[in-house]
């Protein structure tokens, strides 16, 4: 299932700049050796073991390039898939096959390989109440892409981007002149703007934290790259007044413990900008 953000108009833009960057003036190396009638079916092979994602997409790529490829769907989005399994089959044009081989494999490997550490993620916090989100640590011009993958494999999307909510990080801070001045510039500038945004503000010390909170106004207090003792200190003195995050750094190592602090939220940037791609490949047969 689709998110709102990933819309058939958001879609249709994506395919045709991404197969437009690769295809240039033609395939010429189908063109070559490959008969314009030659018909024919390739399968989308596993190759390693993880979460299934993008294949919604692939579906997409494949009939907006070539409407006349039919896709045989095996193994949905948010499966865990192992080597030796087929995904998907696609018959039809040759050429067309060729054509979008490896815009398909690209995507998909990439949207697998996040929604997999997501998921590895996502088991060890299973229960303890905590909400896993991802964050703007993502591709240009991939980042819906990367964030629906994200939902694909069990986590929560954070912010879209600098416009659906307000983060204030360590320099808007510095620039604003504290926190509580960041804080109280934001909720005039919400008041005159008429914006209804939610507010978060980063904090990197219990001092700043007591700041957050005094303040007032504040939907989420994030607590970054904190000890393990310090965040439960954190979690004690905002009590219920709002939301924490726990961030920074964060790996499976450490996870498990963080989330037994009493955090709402931990987001971890490294499910999508240090993730390895899941091995996929596409074979005629």
């Amino acid at each position: 299932m689709k998110p709102d953000y990933i819309s058939e108009q958001f879609l249709q833009r994506f395919i045709h700049q991404a197969l437009r960057e690769d295809l240039g003036e033609g395939d010429h190396s189908t063109l070559a050796c490959v008969p314009a009638e030659k018909i024919s079916r390739a399968k989308l092979l596993i190759k390693e073991t993880g979460i299934l994602a993008g294949v919604a997409l692939a579906q997409g790529i494949f009939t907006q390039y070539d409407p006349r490829l039919f896709i045989t769907t095996h193994i949905h989005d948010g499966a865990f898939v192992s080597p030796g399994e087929v995904a998907l089959v696609v018959n039809g044009p040759a050429r067309s096959i060729l054509a979008t081989e490896r815009l398909v494999l690209n995507c998909m490997q990439r949207m697998s390989g996040i929604a997999t550490a997501t998921r590895s993620m996502a088991d060890l916090v299973a229960g303890t109440g905590v909400v896993l989100m991802d964050t703007r640590k993502t591709t240009p011009n991939f980042r819906l892409l990367e964030k629906w993958a994200v939902l694909i494999g069990g986590g929560t999307n954070h912010r879209l981007g600098l416009f659906d909510m307000i983060m204030l990080k360590d320099n808007h801070i510095q620039l604003a002149g504290g926190v509580r001045e960041a804080i109280n510039q934001t909720k005039q500038y919400l008041r005159a703007t008429g914006k209804n945004l939610c507010i978060e503000v980063e904090t990197r010390t219990l001092e700043e934290v007591n700041e957050a909170v005094t303040t007032g106004g504040v939907d989420i207090i994030m607590l970054d790259n904190m000890s393990t003792e310090d965040i439960k200190r954190a979690v004690n003195l905002v009590g219920r007044r709002c939301k924490t995050e726990a961030s920074g750094g964060i790996t499976a190592g450490t996870i498990g413990t963080i989330a037994a602090s009493g955090v709402d939220y931990i987001s971890v940037g490294a499910l999508t900008h240090t993730v390895k791609s899941l091995d996929l490949s596409l074979k005629i047969f």
